[in-house]
């Protein structure tokens, strides 16, 4: 067994993957760095770090580097002491470097990323879960890691770190968009009155000083809990750049000038090495304000300095012509997102708490309406209407066969998985979607483009699928584990599935249904855009099945239902997830046509949806509590 296991990470995944960016080259036709010595540099690195975490689990944790047969003993020294995950962050930089060696262009941008994606997903959704269990306080923080919310002097190890773990990965994410380039369908944000605008050249001083005066800040900050808020607020930056930057296409072509100096030459020189197209928001302007509270927490008796200058920051970025009014303004409302990071997270914990706990129900004889059923209702309603509109209403028959098809099967699923006394009629996502295949299918047998409505879905998922998390938070369905009272929330309604089916009334838990919504949202915003560029359906209902996976694993592992099973060391349904990542990638090495069907809202789209959204609503809010026959009672 453990050879078996040991060939499949060691040769038979590596392999896959091999064949996997084989089979998608046809889909990604985007830019790669045209450099073998940088690939070798990678490739070999990664296999260094690999080779030498590998030999130090055998050695100090006496044991195989395998997840189901982990070493015995807790392993902080050599490289472990260094950084915590080598193998798997060796493995991705080998994954990058190969895609070099090999100019592919899918091992580039598609296997290397969604491989690495897997690897945090692994490690968040299994191995760090799994690590507390077993070692407890023994689990230290590695060398390279985050600095801890203490009012202390920053050790050296901390402010590497934030270099290491903040600033680098952000300058790799961001060159990475300007090695893409601007998009086909990109538009500029400049407003017509700004063409007429002066380039001021000294103004370079402020706008190319932002990277010093960001730079410098790991250096110089006073207190750790200060580099902490600071690398927060900046890994939320980069994170969100990727939805930004792909999500709207919008371009900032620098305004021409003439240069007569030392600061017009360096602004020539940023203009060549950019991209206008990585523009919007502005993160020179992001970042000025991240770095100016940094400061400012520092240097409290200079706080109005440190602000004066985030503020010509701003300005430099419309001076020297790099940015848009629009990128600018963009970029101080989404700095001011990310400083108040802390706020909104309580804003949102909040609001979840009180939506978990609004149960009503309103009954008329032997039938009553419960309030969370409409939350699935407009989720499908709207997923209906996106369908609709992105395929015309000559699919609207399809559709609605499809969604029916998803919603019994979804109901026959739970049935198996969860149903009992307690619960009978419960709903699956995993039965949906295997519904969704079987609608799709039939279609294709009734003369419907199976591609484009597996695309069309794929693109509605996400929107279904959140809404559908909103009535997980009323219901009590998909609750977390405890979690810390900051995070948590606490469900006391004494309707609610966590009150009646477990002892966790009143304790802080993980809102695992607020993890899946934002997961949505950004998946969303990706398959979303890709049909705009007319990507393959193929492939958009690949990356779909993907991102939802990995996302749902992690989610996972932060949930608590005691009515999940366990098989192996895995709940039921991060195996789905791990299936649902594996079809995902067959999918996409499918080469399908893509779709080019203008979009409208039409009338028939709109009824349909509605139709559809009343269907939906009466299945998940509408029940017969007084009766105990199957599927007669939601609660």
């Amino acid at each position: 067994m453990k050879f078996l296991y040991g060939f499949l990470f060691a040769a038979l995944l590596p392999l896959l993957l091999v064949l996997w960016a084989a089979a998608t080259e046809h889909s990604v036709p985007l830019n790669i760095i045209q450099s073998d010595t940088l690939g070798t540099a990678l490739a070999a690195t990664g296999l260094l770090m690999v080779f030498v975490g590998m030999t130090s689990l055998v050695v100090h944790g006496k044991g195989l580097p395998m997840n189901a047969f982990p070493p015995a003993e807790y392993v902080n020294r050599g490289i472990y002491r260094l950084i915590p995950h080598p193998i798997y962050t060796g493995f991705c930089i080998c994954c990058f470097g190969t895609a070099l060696l090999c100019h592919s262009q899918s091992g580039f941008w598609l296997v290397s990323p969604l491989a690495t994606l897997g690897c945090v997903s692994l490690v968040q959704g299994y191995e760090k879960q799994d690590l507390s269990a077993r070692f407890g306080n023994r689990v230290q923080k590695s060398y390279i890691s985050l600095p801890l919310n203490e009012e202390r002097r920053p050790l050296l190890s901390e402010r590497l770190s934030v270099y290491i773990l903040v600033l680098v990965p952000w300058v790799l994410a961001y060159e990475a968009f300007v090695l893409l380039g601007p998009p086909a369908d990109a538009v500029t944000s400049f407003l017509p009155f700004e063409a007429k605008l002066p380039t001021l050249q000294w103004t370079e001083l402020f706008y190319g000083g932002t990277y010093l005066f960001v730079a410098l800040l790991p250096i110089i900050a006073r207190s750790a809990k200060t580099l902490r808020e600071f690398s927060i607020a900046g890994l939320a930056a980069t994170t969100a750049m990727v939805f930004f930057f792909i999500f709207f296409p919008l371009t900032a072509p620098p305004r021409e000038f003439s240069s007569d100096g030392l600061f017009g030459r360096l602004l020539l020189l940023e203009r060549n090495n950019d991209t206008c197209a990585a523009a919007f928001p502005s993160y020179h302007v992001i970042w000025a304000m991240i770095a100016a509270r940094a400061y400012s927490c520092s240097f409290p008796r200079f706080r109005f300095l440190w602000r004066t200058l985030a503020v010509f920051i701003a300005a430099s970025c419309l001076t020297t012509g790099m940015h848009s009014l629009a990128d600018v303004l963009a970029g101080g409302a989404a700095g001011f997102v990310f400083l108040k990071y802390r706020e909104e997270w309580e804003w949102i914990r909040s609001r979840a708490e009180q939506l978990a706990n609004s149960w009503k129900d309103w009954r008329f004889g032997n039938l009553r309406i419960i309030n969370h059923g409409v939350y699935a209702g407009v989720g499908t309603g709207l997923g209906v209407l996106l369908a609709g509109t992105l395929l015309g209403p000559d699919s609207l028959g399809y559709i609605l066969l499809i969604v029916v098809i998803g919603l019994v099967t979804s109901g026959l699923w739970a049935q198996v998985i969860e149903g009992s006394p307690s619960l009978l009629r419960p709903y699956g996502y995993y039965g949906g979607v295997l519904g969704a295949i079987i609608g799709i299918t039939l279609a294709g047998l009734l003369g419907g483009n199976v591609w484009a409505l597996f695309g069309a879905f794929a693109v509605a998922g996400p929107i279904i699928q959140a809404f559908g998390r909103l009535r997980c938070l009323v219901q009590g369905c998909c609750h977390g584990r405890e979690a810390p009272a900051s995070v948590g929330i606490r469900y006391t309604h004494k309707m609610s599935r966590v009150c009646r089916l477990s002892d966790l009334s009143g304790v802080p838990l993980h809102p695992t249904p607020v993890y899946s919504i934002l997961w949505n949202i950004g998946v969303e915003m990706i398959l979303l855009r890709l049909w705009f560029l007319h990507a393959e359906p193929s492939m958009i209902t690949g990356l779909y099945l993907i991102l939802n996976g990995l996302g749902r694993f992690v989610e996972e592992a932060y949930r608590g239902e005691p009515q999940t099973p366990i098989v192996g060391k895995l709940r039921l349904y991060q195996i789905m997830s791990i299936l649902s990542v594996a079809t995902g990638a067959i999918f996409t090495a499918i080469h399908s046509a893509p779709v080019t069907s203008g979009l409208a809202i039409r009338t028939p789209a709109v009824i349909a949806a509605a139709v559809i959204a009343a269907v939906v609503w009466f299945a998940l809010g509408v029940d017969f509590p007084n009766s105990s026959r199957r599927f007669a009672r939601l609660a």
